[in-house]
């Protein structure tokens, strides 16, 4: 699904280049989980904007199901975004103006779904989430675990191939977290493949594999 080949991130700084990530070979099949842990710095957030399209690498290639991602015009990411791949991010990114219900259906319009299918899908994904008696609340009236548990909610709703979590259970208290991590690894089993970046060793081992990053570079896969 995912291979990266001697993927290198560097800035030039004073005309030396300051790299980020340093010549990582990685793959990931279909259907994995993979954690990806590291100290602060160490480019775990930019390996995950690299394969999620957010970022490029200065060097190397990275091919998604088998096609090249190097130069892809915007129109294509935009369909990767749409079609594909789904993200869940930390700091949640929910639009504070609109409700549990309006977060949700956002990316579904975007995909140009219609208003019947719509609700369906909704309706479905708040039964699965027991977000029912908050569709109509906003992201301020919600707790950290269910603002998480609507980003996560609209991340699936147009039922991506890839899930792509930084820190997702940075912000939230331990019981959160685990609902968190048990979710995603029902969400896992359903058949979505799963990339996270975290700090916390209990819930990396909620995958099946766990890739440390130090200094750029992929030190060891357990």
């Amino acid at each position: 699904m995912i291979n990266l080949k001697e993927i290198n991130k560097y800035y030039e700084v004073k005309k030396q280049r300051s790299f980020v990530l340093k010549s990582v070979n990685l793959t990931i099949k279909e259907g994995e989980f993979v954690s990806i842990m590291g100290p602060s710095g160490a480019g775990k957030s930019t390996l995950l904007n690299i394969i999620g399209l957010l970022d490029e690498p200065s060097e190397g290639e990275y091919r998604f199901y088998d096609d090249s991602m190097s130069n892809i015009k915007e129109k294509k990411k935009v369909d990767y975004h749409r079609n594909h791949i789904g993200f869940i991010f930390q700091a949640y990114h929910l639009i504070e103006e609109m409700t549990v219900y309006e977060n949700i259906e956002t990316p579904l319009i975007y995909k140009g779904i219609k208003n019947r299918e719509r609700k369906t899908i909704i309706a479905n994904l708040l039964e699965q989430f027991n977000l029912g008696d908050k569709k109509d609340l906003f992201p301020s009236q919600l707790s950290g675990g269910q603002q998480q548990l609507v980003g996560i909610a609209r991340a699936v709703a147009g039922k991506p191939k890839l899930l792509l979590a930084d820190e997702p259970t940075g912000n939230l208290h331990t019981d959160q977290g685990i609902m968190i991590m048990d979710l995603l690894k029902k969400l896992n089993a359903e058949g979505i493949t799963i990339i996270q970046v975290t700090h916390n060793k209990e819930f990396a081992k909620y995958g099946n594999r766990i890739i440390n990053l130090v200094d750029g570079l992929v030190e060891e896969e357990k």
